[in-house]
């Protein structure tokens, strides 16, 4: 589903990827720990296109995809929920849903992502803005999935939200895995969160990855004292 080589993002003239390889089956859900300012989220900005690769190869569906703008990618179906939602927040609930599912092709998309996420039904009409934390990420969530993605990219889709919503956003996307063989990429501090949902842990440290894991792992002792302070979101 996503095969990454060699790749390198800057920020100016500051390296911040300085070599990723990695792939991913269909199907299959990866998590990405490391520590603040190691990459995490410009890895996956540089695979939604955000931010423009300086070397190395990303194939997605067999594609060559590393000079494609993000829209275009989406429309492969790549698809992306950043660290801090980004929801439309003067655009009711609704709206948001079918912006993208219009951007997608196929408004009925809505009905699905109401269908995954029955939450948001009796929020329909209120403002995102008006949204708490928790319901914003969701939106974010289910917004994305209205663009029936292939490959979802998550970006610390837990952080500042409440266990039972944090719970329910785990349970959703097993779901999907489930039902839809949806693939998983996912950035996150919560160990609990990753481990719940992650087929294997990949460890990131100075724009490379260094190490991979089983998700069992992320129980041990030695790995929490080690990781658990890594902190949210950088890089």
């Amino acid at each position: 589903m996503l095969a990454v080589t060699g790749l390198r993002a800057n920020y100016g003239r500051i390296p911040i990827l300085t070599g990723i390889d990695l792939e991913i089956a269909e199907g299959e859900a990866v998590g990405i720990l490391g520590h603040n300012g190691m990459g995490k989220t410009t890895l996956m900005k540089t695979l939604i296109g955000l931010v423009p690769a300086s070397g190395g190869r990303i194939a997605f569906a067999g594609a060559d995809v590393t000079r494609e703008p993000a829209d275009r990618r989406a429309r492969r179906g790549l698809g992306y929920v950043p660290q801090g939602r980004e929801i439309f927040p003067r655009l009711s609930v609704r709206e948001n849903l079918r912006m993208a599912a219009l951007a997608g092709g196929d408004e009925s998309a809505v009905e699905e992502a109401l269908a995954d996420f029955p939450s948001l039904a009796p929020l329909l009409d209120r403002a995102g803005g008006a949204l708490s934390g928790g319901e914003q990420q969701i939106l974010a969530i289910a917004r994305c999935l209205c663009t029936r993605p292939h490959l979802l990219l998550l970006d610390e889709p837990t952080e500042g939200i409440q266990p039972s919503i944090v719970a329910r956003i785990a349970e959703t996307l097993a779901a999907l895995r489930r039902s839809r063989n949806l693939t998983l990429v996912l950035v996150e501090q919560n160990l609990d969160f990753v481990a719940a949902l992650s087929s294997r842990v990949l460890i990131i440290q100075k724009g490379e990855i260094v190490r991979a894991l089983e998700p069992e792992a992320l129980h041990r002792s030695d790995f929490v004292e080690e990781f658990v302070g890594m902190g949210a979101a950088g890089g």
